[in-house]
């Protein structure tokens, strides 16, 4: 009996202690399951964040700049002309990424060696440790990809490096279509269709360059050209309207103008036409024919002395274009030159008259001497600039005064100096004799037109009083000065092409620490790191937990 009852009771404490396990297992259970949804939910969140970010990058792109002068960022008028390409662009950097930290490495090696000699020598206090940051045009030719895929045009950029010694074909399709030389490595080439162009190993590296009109202020920064270089490429190899310019910059192979005004015609030629889809070729006014199936406009910058009968006819002719027009002459005194009856007498014959004095505004002073400011007389030949605030300057400007006695003309007044302006000084040492103040013409267009039913075909003469107006500094520095954008517009609206801002360049800070490429490759593995050891601390409590 006791036997019976003791095995009943073992039975019962059995069953108990089954009872007992049962919820451990079930305890097991819910938060293994709990932990499995928990997990499931997280990869799920992980992977729509995911897809949300890769859609919206598709549509803007993510990388932000943080840095203090935005170094990395683009212009609007860069981003502009890229979602607006209806053309697909290649750009083939001949060189591997990495070299753009090689190129960085040696200048700023080179650069800080030059600051602390000057420190040494002047006894100025630059700050001679200084990075050169190249790896600025890697990153800026991702947003080129980015933002030309995410614009409305039917274009895009597509970018691409190759490294010649390992990949020599792979520049073959573009040096056929290329006859500026031979395609070498640690270039950019850029291409779209058949129009190719280059910018070679030279060229990339004074991408980067003192900003000389900082160093007149004892400030050292740097300024960066190379978004303007390439955007302008860009353009150029997708622009269908290119237009064929003659720069006559020799008589007999002698320069015409002075030497002191060699700077201001390469500004003219290179930074506001070259880039900006005129195609320039220097032309001899002697020896050379000014053929009208080739150019569309003829430059005449500066010249010291008078033009032959001989090269007069030549510019009549091609003006004339027999009795067909359709061209133009861009004209830009001499400041100095005044005797030139020749010139003068084809300028008469088109109503423009480039007076012997200059226009000055003693209340507006420039450095050391009186500047003009100007303003626009006529919209219709200006057309919209970017930022209407910003000054034109004009310094050392002829007056151009309109003569009335050829009727067939039509002469447009489209730039004058300020209301306080005034004739400064006459060239050739008579007494001013008009010494009131107010506006002078500083630009002005001339058209000649014939119609023919329904078409009208017009040639122009375009004077600009100011060579000076074409300094390069006033040139490039388009966040400080209007005059490339408005002489721009001015050529653009004449030959009948879009009208398009000048690319700025970008003044880059050194007052602030900016991670070097190489930190940026410690902070990405640090991050990497942080991310691992999280994950993996995730995964430690979660074993812990199931197996408690």
């Amino acid at each position: 009996m006791k036997n019976n009852e003791t095995e009943a009771k073992k039975t019962v404490k059995d069953s108990a202690g089954e009872k007992e396990k049962k919820p451990v297992g079930m305890k097991k259970i819910k938060y293994g399951s709990m932990s499995a949804i928990t997990i499931a939910i997280v990869l799920a969140i992980v992977i729509v964040v995911n897809f949300m970010a890769l859609e919206m990058e598709k549509r803007t792109p993510m990388k932000i700049d943080l840095t203090k002068d935005k170094r990395y960022d683009i212009s609007e008028e860069t981003i502009d002309v890229l979602e607006k390409l209806e053309k697909d662009v290649d750009i083939l950097v001949t060189m591997p990424k990495s070299n753009f930290d090689v190129i960085a490495e040696n200048q700023s090696s080179m650069m800080s060696y030059q600051l602390q000699m000057m420190n040494e020598y002047y006894g100025t206090n630059y700050n001679s440790h200084i990075e050169v940051p190249y790896d600025m045009i890697p990153v800026i030719l991702e947003k080129y990809e980015m933002y030309s895929k995410k614009g409305d045009g039917k274009g895009s950029v597509n970018v691409k490096y190759v490294d010649l010694s390992i990949d020599p074909d792979a520049v073959t399709t573009y040096q056929k279509n290329y006859d500026g030389g031979e395609i070498t490595a640690n270039s950019i080439v850029i291409a779209s269709g058949e129009n190719v162009r280059v910018i070679p190993a030279n060229d990339i590296v004074t991408m980067l360059a003192v900003d000389e009109a900082a160093m007149q202020n004892n400030t050292f920064s740097l300024v960066f050209a190379g978004e303007s270089r390439l955007t302008s490429d860009i353009m150029n190899v997708v622009d269908t309207n290119i237009i064929d310019v003659a720069v006559i910059k020799t008589a007999n192979g002698q320069n015409i103008y002075r030497t002191e005004d060699a700077e201001l015609v390469d500004s003219l030629e290179n930074e506001l036409l070259s880039k900006n889809g005129y195609e320039c070729t220097a032309v001899d006014i002697i020896k050379d024919e000014l053929d009208t199936e080739k150019y569309d406009m003829v430059v005449i910058p500066m010249p010291q002395n008078d033009f032959t009968e001989d090269g007069i006819k030549k510019l009549q002719d091609f003006l004339y274009n027999d009795e067909m027009y359709g061209k133009n002459l861009l004209f830009i005194p001499c400041y100095t030159n005044i005797n030139s009856p020749n010139l003068d007498e084809f300028l008469a014959d088109w109503s423009v008259s480039i007076e012997k004095n200059l226009i000055g505004d003693t209340k507006n002073y420039m450095g050391d001497y009186p500047g003009i400011l100007l303003s626009v007389s006529d919209a219709d030949s200006v057309g919209e600039v970017p930022n209407k605030s910003l000054p034109m300057i004009a310094p050392f400007s002829r007056e151009i005064k309109v003569l009335g006695k050829n009727n067939q003309n039509k002469v447009t007044e489209v730039l004058k100096s300020s209301q306080t302006s005034g004739i400064l000084q006459t060239l050739d040492g008579s007494e001013v004799s008009d010494k009131l103040a107010g506006p002078r013409n500083v630009a002005v267009i001339s058209k000649r037109e014939r119609a023919e039913q329904l078409d009208v075909y017009t040639s122009r003469v375009i004077a600009f009083g100011s060579s000076m107006m074409f300094f390069n500094e006033y040139m490039v520095q388009t966040n400080n000065y209007n005059n490339a954008n408005v002489i721009l517009n001015i050529l653009n609206i004449a030959n009948g092409k879009e009208v398009s801002a000048v690319i700025p360049e970008k003044s880059l800070q050194q007052n602030y620490i900016a991670p070097t490429s190489n930190e940026t490759a410690v902070i990405k593995v640090i991050i990497i790191v942080v991310a691992a050891g999280i994950a993996l601390a995730g995964l430690v409590v979660l074993i812990r937990r199931r197996n408690r």
